[in-house]
């Protein structure tokens, strides 16, 4: 099977080339914005013939290459502009569009002229919205109601393929992932592992919300299945690692991953919460504080798929990898 991956140097089409490079029987053709890229420390030794690199350009500009759908059977789409913290464009609508929308249908058109059978879309959670009430998880079904321009462009994006997919016969799946963690996470989860292994407290004790995660591990399998599996066209799927958490156990189970003590110190939620707006911060700690739960039942039935590997094992990798680049740096300093 020939696969072509869109947004091969990110953090998830990254660990999906190196899942296709390792196992029989795929060809993948690995599609960066910009070549050269500085993959090797990265991506270590790729086997030789398995994976072809190849610039595709902005996808809010640039038509893709024929060239780039040749023989290509299966497309995983992962390149999007990303959820932004700190906006500088002008008008952030129309900027996530041009990429998430109309570069992604401008992607699905071209490789349906070339014969491409499947397409692969990684859209987000955010598309069903913001918060769940606890214990009353998202479902694959639950009516989508996106809250910000990101999950709005990309919830556009599901539904043009979708509108595609019945025009041509394109077989579309879409995969719907929370917040993804692994080695080498950036972001928030970052920073917690920062705030973790300094000891510095945290007034994150007492919240008892519910919140789903995938690891970067489990995400990768899911994307593995829906290659090929009959059951997979034309539908809707969202994915996690099994077991919801709360932002205070997350805490506990992170330190304990980095064999550091978890300095938390127990305020309300409504406290922080409350504190975040008058620092201008609600948004931050409504999603410290809110719960965000998806129900995978779908996934389970359809696919067959549980998630392969734990959440206790999810974390012990990241954090390995975070100590591990932490002591690099040191040592090169």
């Amino acid at each position: 099977m020939r696969v072509l991956v869109t947004g091969a140097g990110g953090f998830v089409g990254r660990a999906l080339v190196q899942q296709l490079a390792s196992q029989t029987g795929y060809f993948t053709v690995a599609a960066v914005r910009r070549l050269p890229l500085p993959v090797a420390g990265t991506f270590g030794a790729l086997p030789d013939g398995v994976t072809q690199w190849v610039e595709l350009g902005d996808l809010a500009d640039a038509e893709p290459p024929p060239r780039l759908f040749e023989g290509v059977d299966v497309v995983v789409h992962c390149a999007a502009r990303v959820h932004v913290m700190h906006e500088t464009t002008a008008d952030p609508i129309a900027a996530f569009r041009a990429v998430n929308l109309d570069g992604t249908l401008k992607l699905a058109r071209a490789a349906v002229r070339s014969g491409v059978r499947r397409f692969v879309f990684l859209s987000s959670i955010k598309v069903h919205g913001e918060a769940t009430p606890c214990g009353n998880p998202f479902t694959a079904d639950t009516p989508l109601s996106p809250a910000d321009p990101y999950a709005i462009s990309k919830m556009e994006a599901e539904r043009a393929l979708m509108a595609l997919a019945t025009e041509t016969g394109l077989e579309v799946v879409i995969v719907r992932p929370p917040l993804v963690y692994g080695p080498g996470v950036k972001a928030n989860f970052n920073s917690m592992m920062k705030w973790l292994s300094r000891g510095i407290p945290l007034p994150l004790g007492a919240i008892r919300n519910r919140r789903s995660l995938v690891s970067l591990d489990n995400l990768v399998d899911f994307l593995m299945v829906c290659l090929d599996h009959p059951n997979a066209a034309g539908q809707a799927f969202l994915v996690n690692d099994g077991e919801d958490l709360s932002t205070t156990e997350l805490l506990h189970r992170l330190a304990e991953a980095l064999g550091k003590p978890a300095r938390l110190v127990p305020v309300r939620s409504s406290l922080l919460v409350g504190a975040g707006a008058l620092l201008g911060k609600r948004a931050v700690m409504q999603r410290i504080c809110g719960s965000l739960q998806v129900d995978i039942e779908k996934s389970r039935l359809l696919l067959g798929w549980v998630p392969p590997v734990s959440v206790g094992s999810a974390l012990a990798s990241t954090a390995a990898a975070f100590v591990a680049e932490h002591s690099a740096r040191a040592y090169r300093a």
